[in-house]
């Protein structure tokens, strides 16, 4: 398999192709030493070529609730209750500094993804 630099969308496209067969490949192994020189290219390619914006202060919230498997109920108890939390996640209401304070530690989002920074 030839490796080369990606400077273009095509080749982009061409690494991408090459990924995805290499996808199930041993990591230490030959084809997993190539998938991991082919990732480091793509991430190279994109931190250059594509804008990647962090996500707002709902997006924040919703991904740390996922990834704890929270429900709606749960993030009640720490904005205030279920129809506050309805509230927020629905754009209905804004953070306030005492919601941030109690996000950033029972949940451990940082203030700057809860301000929007």
């Amino acid at each position: 398999m030839y490796i080369k630099p990606i400077k273009s969308e095509k080749d982009y496209e061409a690494t991408l192709q090459q990924i995805e067969k290499l996808w199930d490949a041993k990591m230490g192994s030959p084809e997993g030493d190539i998938l991991e020189v082919l990732t480091i290219l793509v991430e190279d390619y994109e931190k250059e070529h594509y804008d990647i914006f962090p996500p707002g202060p709902i997006g924040a919230i919703l991904f740390r609730m996922e990834q704890l498997g929270m429900k709606q109920k749960d993030l009640g108890k720490l904005v205030g209750g279920a129809n506050r939390a309805s509230e927020l996640l629905h754009g209905k209401r804004q953070l306030t500094v005492k919601m941030i304070n109690n996000l950033r530690k029972e949940l451990n989002i940082p203030a700057e993804s809860l301000l929007g920074l």
